[in-house]
């Protein structure tokens, strides 16, 4: 098939008629597309939140640890006799 032969074929695949779609598949469609939107913005929903507790579980851990706070020596020897 060459080049025109393909082109033809194309054309007159776009000129035909597209095939009704029953009205019962189309509602289906629409109901399960509803419901795919609703379990995606749950989900995100549900990420954020998960996001943000693990937010205010760090800054808890953190105001409460202080880890930037350097931990007192323990190398130097008790002093003693005095």
């Amino acid at each position: 098939m060459n080049r025109t032969e393909r082109e033809t074929a194309v054309r007159r695949l776009l000129e035909q008629r597209s095939p009704q779609v029953p009205a019962e598949l189309y509602d289906d469609v629409v109901r399960r597309g509803q419901r795919v939107l609703r379990r995606r913005t749950a989900a995100r929903r549900a990420m954020w939140l998960v996001l943000c507790a693990a937010a205010v579980a760090f800054a808890v851990w953190a105001l409460t640890a202080r880890p930037w706070v350097e931990p007192p020596s323990q190398t130097t020897p008790p002093v003693s006799g005095w």
